[in-house]
């Protein structure tokens, strides 16, 4: 395997468009739920812990940036490769795509269920399935330059959603925020864990690196859409803290489609349709990245064409939604994938950075050395 790639210069895309790629990818089907997830832990101080998971993220991002830096033009697998050799740099790279498979799996999952509650509840899982996928394929079969159209379309397609998320605070009681930062550390750094599924997607920068013209940007507008997705994330949770009472918070699964129900718009009733149906374009640029790294490896590590390794994929994601049938069952493969996250995203990034910045320092030192001598 070649550690460096060197992909033709009429694929590559611009720095300024990470903005929207990271951000389009954070911002998925985790934020309808996300206040809710993060009140059980942190209660009323769970913006704060929003707050810290986006600084947490800051810092995975600038490991992550140095380590690709120490590199021409490697993407993860490459890394692995290099790192740690052919069989144990493969089998890492297999455990990874593994991951962003199962990410890929939930994330439409999730979102289908959430249009058989608000919308269609006798539609089959299986149809939306299909649809989803079959458009995730069509647009990766297009390249990475079309992935990331469909991500800045994303973002600035749905862009108009922000405003209204802060039509709530009309009915807002703030009084539901204090005594602040009263429910201890501890309870703040569970809400910091809980927040990880959410924020998922910033790790899709190792595998997008070759692919970036201006390299030397990358670490600018990586940071610039994190912190976007941090006031986002930490406003909508803010937003939901003073509009719900506690209890009702804890009982409400997606409180953010909750919120949209107060919205009344001149000859509609329910804008909460309007807001699921958009919400499809949210997901795609996150089904669609997660599908091209995973299929990324069948070229890199197994060695196959790249469209067969978007098609098993494909297969195996359509063939798996006919056992999760249960919201008990799509709730634990949700829990397990964000507990395996929190360590492949946040943790085993940051190891790896330091193993290769050491590894580098040390290469750098004994070529001085033979110099030298």
């Amino acid at each position: 395997m070649n550690v460096n790639l060197h992909p033709k210069e009429g694929i590559l895309f611009s720095a300024y468009l990470l903005f929207f790629v990271i951000h389009g990818v954070q911002t998925g089907v985790g934020i309808v739920g996300l206040p809710r997830i993060v009140y059980l832990s942190a209660q009323h101080d769970a913006w704060i812990s929003v707050l810290v998971a986006g600084a947490l993220t800051s810092v995975v991002l600038w490991f992550m940036i140095m380590m690709l830096k120490q590199y021409d033009s490697a993407d993860l697998y490459g890394i692995h490769f290099d790192v740690f050799g052919k069989w144990v740099g493969n089998s890492l790279s297999i455990i990874y795509m593994l991951y962003m498979i199962s990410s890929f799996f939930i994330i439409f999952m999730n979102y289908i269920e959430i249009v058989q509650v608000w919308i269609f509840p006798n539609l089959a899982t299986w149809q939306l399935a299909l649809v989803l996928i079959l458009l995730t394929v069509y647009a990766v079969y297009g390249g990475v330059r079309i992935i990331v159209g469909v991500a800045f379309l994303s973002v600035v397609g749905t862009m108009w959603i922000l405003l209204v998320a802060f039509v709530p605070l009309r009915y807002a009681d703030f009084n539901h925020l204090f005594p602040i930062m009263n429910v201890g550390f501890g309870a703040i750094l569970k809400g910091v864990k809980s927040t990880t599924l959410s924020m998922m997607g910033f790790e899709l920068i190792m595998f997008l690196y070759p692919y970036i013209k201006e390299k030397k940007k990358s670490m600018k507008y990586v940071q610039i859409a994190n912190i976007f997705t941090t006031i986002l994330f930490a406003s909508v949770t803010l937003i939901s803290i003073v509009f719900f009472a506690g209890d009702s918070l804890k009982a409400t699964i997606w409180p953010v489609l909750s919120m949209f129900k107060i919205v009344r718009l001149p000859n509609l009733e329910r804008f909460e349709f309007i807001a699921v149906s958009f919400w499809m374009l949210i997901i795609l640029p996150n089904m669609c990245i997660y599908l091209w790294a995973a299929s990324k490896g069948f070229a890199r590590v197994l060695k196959r064409k790249q469209k067969t390794g978007v098609w098993v994929i494909a297969i195996l994601a359509f063939g798996a939604t006919f056992f999760f049938q249960a919201r008990y069952q799509m709730n634990m493969v949700t829990d397990l994938v964000a507990k395996t996250g929190f360590y492949t995203v946040i943790c085993y990034p940051v190891v790896l950075s330091i193993i290769v910045l050491v590894k580098k320092w040390w290469s750098k030192r004994r070529n001085s050395h033979a110099k030298t001598s």
